[in-house]
Formats: structure tokens, sequence, C-alpha cells
């Protein structure tokens, strides 16, 4: 008797396990289809600039960012927000403040230097610098 409900409670676990790997790859696979903008080429679809500001906010959260900065109040270093006052929403300016991530720097904003963050990517950096700018309710202008 043991035997057969041991031998029904496997078979219905390996049911369960079956079926359930199934779904799991109908999703997977509905995914990478929409990453592609040209199945021919293979492109990988462009983030749109809200995707990437998005993006910039989840590293910025995660960042050690928050120890000198804070969205609208200046602690050690400017706020966020009058970062984005002070600079137009271009792209030459989120590659700048991206080298100024990375890299740091100082006199911009006084004379306590900003810590250099050179473990970050440019395009985190660029990301992290997009968010920044968008604080001000700016949009991208290039």
């Amino acid at each position: 008797m043991k035997k057969i409900f041991v031998f029904i409670a496997l078979a219905g676990m390996a049911a369960f396990i079956f079926t359930s790997c199934g779904s799991t790859k109908k999703e997977e696979k509905a995914t990478s289809e929409d990453a592609y903008d040209d199945y021919a080429t293979a492109q990988p679809k462009k983030a749109s600039a809200d995707d990437l500001i998005a993006q910039g906010k989840v590293l910025v959260d995660a960042s050690d960012c928050k120890t000198c900065h804070h969205a609208t109040n200046k602690i050690v270093g400017p706020s966020h927000t009058d970062v984005a006052t002070k600079y137009e929403f271009t792209q030459a300016n989120v590659s700048m403040l991206a080298q100024k991530i990375i890299n740091g720097g100082t006199g911009v904003w006084g004379e306590i230097p900003m810590t250099a963050h050179a473990d970050l990517t440019l395009a985190d950096a660029e990301k992290m610098a997009m968010y920044v700018l968008s604080l001000d309710g700016e949009k991208p202008k290039d």
C-alpha cells in the first residue's frame, strides 16, 4: 500500500514539473521575440529615452550617489534637481556628466571633489546622467 502511495505521489510531482516547465519556455520565447527590430539582421530594439531614464533611476538608487546628493536638497554636492536645472538635456551634456560621474571632478559646484566611479560603464553612467537631467521635467533635445 505504501509503495502505491509513493508511486502516485512521485508521478503527480513529475507531471507538475513537466507542465510547469512548458509554460516558462513560451514566456521566454515571447520576451526574446520582442527584443529585435529586424529579425533578418538581428538588430536589437533601441531603448526609448524613457526606458533609459528608468534604468538610470535604478542605477542611481543602487549606487552611493545618495551619500552626497539628494533629489531636491543640497547635501555635500548639489541636488540632482539643481544639476538638471543647470544643464540642458542634450546628448553633449549627458556625455559630459557621464564622464564626470566616472572620473569625478571639482570646481563646478565648489571645491569639494566628487568621487570618481571608475567601476561604472559609460553606458550606465549615461543612463544615470539622463535620469538626473530628467528631474526638472525636461525631455531630451537630441
